[in-house]
């Protein structure tokens, strides 16, 4: 006799459609969710190089310039401390000079006078000038073509950033001179190149905003890495391996492990007053320098190194300690000649993953002065690299980004590019390190 209630296993119930149903809805609703995160990376990433690749470009003038013997070496025997004697202020009449030989070539027309032409190029542009004649005393007397950088509104009309609209109450730059800059344009003396400046070079005053530079705040980012790389791994790992390995496990360890966890939480302006209350106000380290900065990134690291690198000697399964114990290995010889090389790996990764993270850090740096100074030119030697003032990536970009220039806002676009790539950088390096060192058991 069959059961008139039974059903074949070959055909979907009600429960088992509508559980297949919402497994469906639940695979859609991932897809939308990863799409939405790619679709947002993806305008993130469109917006900062739509906005940073300015910053890699400067427009230049050039412009050719009669050293005048009379002016720049005024005695005629070629001596360097002479000539020296001439500051910047005595090479402004040979710009205004250039400039009115170029209108009397007919290269370009304009009722502007010379003086006001000048100011079309940037306020470096004599000092430009008095190094190259210092540097090479046989230019004086001769008509030498430069390539001027041009001034920040100038810079900006080229790049559609400024406008004849925009220009309406602006003192730095008037309709007639913008007038000039097309005929120049035409003319082929203004062109927009390569600015290699911004990678290697130095910030600079609100006055020149097209000659600031990210070079410097690099330096400062990477001395401030090499301190925390050497004081960080160490400790982190060797905390980590006594933990883990030999501390015995009561209530001491307990309340360690917890303040470590805590701490990786902290916020990171919470390290910068530590770092402001104890290495300046206590040990009276200088301000703004890089080795303050690099202990005060050390202690927001010193966590996440810690938890990581626990993280993987657990990974490493206890069968590897038990064979080396067996074979007579101490418990530091299994610790150190076993154990801690197949962790390896992760203790790398994440100990590259701290440092991306605190290379991107400006909150600690706001504590210690690292904001709002600006370092004209490089380190000479190591000494001064740490104890020197100096900027970092990310302080430098939100010095640039709070200016009213709209320059020094495109730079700050750029100087993320710059981060952005150093921060792949290090992780792509973790993945390979990893790779590299990675052994199976």
């Amino acid at each position: 006799m069959t059961d008139a209630t039974h059903k074949s296993l070959l055909v979907q119930d009600a429960r088992t459609a509508r559980r297949n149903r919402a497994e469906r809805r639940f695979k859609s609703y991932g897809l939308i969710a990863i799409g939405i995160g790619v679709l947002m990376l993806m305008i993130l990433l469109t917006t900062i190089i739509g906005r940073g690749t300015g910053a890699f470009q400067q427009t230049y003038l050039s412009l050719e310039v009669t050293l005048d013997a009379a002016k720049l070496d005024k005695k005629g025997n070629r001596d360097i401390a002479d000539v020296k004697k001439v500051s910047t202020f005595g090479y402004k009449p040979l710009l205004s000079d250039a400039f009115g030989q170029l209108i009397a070539s007919g290269v370009v027309r304009s009722d502007l006078k010379p003086k006001e032409m000048a100011g079309l190029l940037s306020k470096g542009a004599e000092a430009q000038m008095r190094d190259a004649v210092l540097n090479d005393l046989d230019l004086i007397g001769q008509t030498v073509r430069f390539d001027f950088l041009a001034s920040g509104r100038v810079d900006g009309y080229l790049k559609d950033r400024v406008t004849r609209d925009s220009i309406a109450n602006d003192k730095r730059i008037s309709p007639e001179q913008l007038d000039l800059v097309d005929q120049m344009r035409d003319a082929g003396l203004l062109e927009k190149k390569f600015n290699l400046a911004f990678i290697t070079g130095a910030d600079s005053s609100d006055a020149r905003p097209e000659a600031a530079g990210f070079g410097v705040s690099m330096v400062g980012s990477l001395t401030m890495m090499l301190v925390v790389l050497a004081l960080a791994l160490p400790i982190g790992v060797a905390a980590s391996i006594y933990l883990e390995e030999f501390a015995p496990k009561n209530w001491i360890t307990d309340v360690i492990e917890v303040n470590i966890s805590n701490l990786a939480a902290v916020p990171s302006i919470v390290f910068g007053i530590l770092g402001l209350a104890v290495f300046i106000n206590y040990m009276h380290l200088p301000n703004s320098a890089p080795l303050v900065g690099g202990l005060v990134l050390t202690l927001m690291t010193l966590p996440t190194i810690i938890i990581s690198t626990r993280a993987s000697l657990k990974s490493v399964p206890p069968s590897i300690r038990d064979a080396a114990l067996g074979v007579g290995a101490s418990k530091m010889q299994s610790v150190f000649h076993h154990v801690l090389p197949l962790a390896a790996p992760g203790i790398l990764t994440g100990t590259i993953i701290g440092l991306a993270q605190a290379l991107g850090e400006t909150a600690p740096l706001l504590l210690i002065g690292m904001v709002g100074f600006i370092a004209s030119n490089g380190p000479e030697n190591i000494n001064e690299a740490l104890l020197n003032p100096n900027s970092a990536m990310p302080a430098q970009i939100y010095e640039w980004a709070k200016r009213a220039d709209p320059a020094f806002y495109e730079r700050a676009w750029g100087g993320i590019i710059i981060l952005l790539v150093f921060l792949i950088t290090m992780n792509a390096v973790a993945v390979i390190l990893r790779r590299r060192f990675e052994r199976r058991w």
